[in-house]
């Protein structure tokens, strides 16, 4: 009886572990049509972002972060607006875009969010710390 008990205890924690390690947040980019990928996109729309659909150049998330580089359409597919970068984080079960003008600018790179500079990077991760690094453009660094 006892065998059968520390058996089956050893199966639900074997399980429990492989669950976790399922669910662990890693970098990935959301695949078109996923619920996260809506999500954030959701996000943008709410900001402000006018178009029904986007042209998503560039989206990383992870650990509750993301960054994309979208540019909202329309209908027909022609951009409603300049498109551009954006942080977003996960607060409770929602996507909030982060406010990057509080970020201080990079003298030498007055496009700030839009080309990413090593200076404007630094500052936009000593604004919100938390940030992981990964979700960034390669060529930021």
């Amino acid at each position: 009886m006892k065998i059968k008990l520390l058996m089956i205890i050893a199966l639900l924690l074997a399980n429990l572990s492989i669950c976790a390690a399922q669910t662990k947040d890693v970098l990935h980019a959301p695949k078109k049509g996923s619920a996260e990928r809506r999500a954030i996109l959701d996000a943008l729309r709410r900001g402000g972002a006018t178009g029904a659909k986007f042209l998503v150049a560039y989206l990383k998330v992870h650990n509750g972060w993301a960054w994309i580089d979208a540019t909202p359409l329309d209908a027909r597919g022609r951009a409603t607006a300049e498109g551009g970068a954006s942080l977003l984080h996960l607060e409770g079960n929602i996507w909030k875009i982060a406010d990057l003008s509080i970020v201080a600018e990079d003298p030498n790179n007055p496009m700030g969010a839009q080309d990413l500079s090593k200076v404007y990077l630094a500052n936009l991760r000593k604004t919100f710390p938390g940030a992981p690094l990964d979700i960034f453009p390669k060529a930021a660094f």
